[in-house]
């Protein structure tokens, strides 16, 4: 009797179809179900590739400087490297916040070949993205390079 029973029951609930609900919080807040598509899913549906960019097209690209130049638009993203502007770096990581929002970017800055560099955080304010190609990204900043080397290092300790 118990076989019958549990097969009665796994069989029903097999034959049962799944409905996506919409409940309401305490609070009056509506409450969306496992499996429903979101505003944010459908922009993400509808987005064309090529406005997007990934962040493995952005880590390992260059840190160029507009220091001493009247170069420099805050807020604006570049369509391409200037010859005016120094290489001073490399980005190593991109920073969020816990809500998603980008803010700064990790850098190698100075040195050569990974000698005398100084891992540092440059504030988001502080940069803007140019497109080196049609794949790959970097970043320029208005601050010199001795400007960044005088922030506060970010290795790996940092991070822990």
């Amino acid at each position: 009797m118990k076989i019958l029973t549990t097969t009665a029951l796994a069989l029903g609930l097999a034959a049962t179809g799944v409905h996506a609900e919409n409940h309401s919080s305490e609070n009056g807040d509506s409450m969306q179900s496992e499996g429903a598509m979101t505003a944010t899913d459908n922009q993400m549906a509808n987005a064309d590739s090529a406005d997007l960019i990934r962040s493995r097209d952005i880590t390992g690209g260059n840190v160029y400087t507009t220091a001493g130049l009247d170069d420099w638009v805050e807020g604006s993203m570049y369509d391409a490297v200037s010859g005016d502007w120094t290489n001073i770096g490399e980005i190593e990581d991109l920073v969020l916040n816990k809500s998603g929002q980008m803010i700064g970017i990790v850098a190698e800055i100075g040195g050569f070949l990974d000698v005398g560099d100084k891992t540092v955080m440059i504030p988001v304010e502080d940069v803007n993205l140019v497109a080196v190609d049609d794949a790959t990204y970097g970043y320029v900043t208005n601050r010199s390079e001795e400007e960044l080397e005088e922030l506060e290092g970010v290795d790996e300790g940092f991070w822990n």
